[in-house]
């Protein structure tokens, strides 16, 4: 029989045990980005975005959120890692923007030079640019997991997914003004 601290380290163990397991399953999910071949096609972002959303919603259905997404947004690539790309970008934005009433979320395309930037754009928490270079990085989080929950390698998969299509991702962003994730798709 454990006592009452013997039960709070065992309790503690069992939560460590079970975000390593998330990670973990996090890890696999980022190695095969790199392995699964690449089906370039062509890919209705502004589709794809509207069913991330879809799932979003259904997830927090009371949660006012105004969401723009341009229409007609296309781009060659493969729809499968496109929509874990959303999902992450999405995903972060919905997060990061959940203590704004309400919520702005958008998806665009911004003309830059002769190549196609698309912006996810959101009014939520922010990040200090000084910062912003560990974003992308493998278990690196600029907000505590308290704060906000995730495991640290959603924007190391965007970046895998967005260099596999022969593209850049970059960042702009302010505290508690939000942020702006940039791509192109080569």
């Amino acid at each position: 029989l454990l006592d009452r601290v013997g039960n709070d380290h065992l309790d503690r163990v069992l939560g460590a045990a079970a975000r390593m397991n998330l990670m973990i399953d996090a890890l696999l999910t980022l190695a095969r980005l790199s392995t699964q071949p690449l089906e370039r096609q062509p890919v209705n972002l502004s589709q794809l975005a509207g069913w991330v959303v879809e799932d979003l919603r259904r997830g927090t259905p009371a949660r006012p959120a105004e969401i723009e997404i341009e229409p007609g947004l296309a781009a060659q690539g493969d729809p499968t890692l496109l929509r874990q790309l959303l999902e992450n970008l999405l995903g972060n934005a919905w997060k990061y923007s959940a203590r704004c009433e309400p919520a702005r979320i958008s998806l665009r395309r911004l003309p830059h030079d002769a190549r196609t930037v698309f912006e996810v754009r959101d009014n939520g928490a922010g990040f200090d640019m000084r910062s912003a270079e560990r974003l992308f990085g493998l278990f690196q989080r600029l907000h505590s997991a308290s704060d906000f929950p995730g495991h640290g390698v959603g924007l190391a998969s965007v970046r895998r997914i967005v260099r596999r299509h022969g593209g850049e991702i970059w960042a702009e962003a302010e505290p508690g003004r939000g942020a702006a994730f940039f791509f192109t798709l080569g």
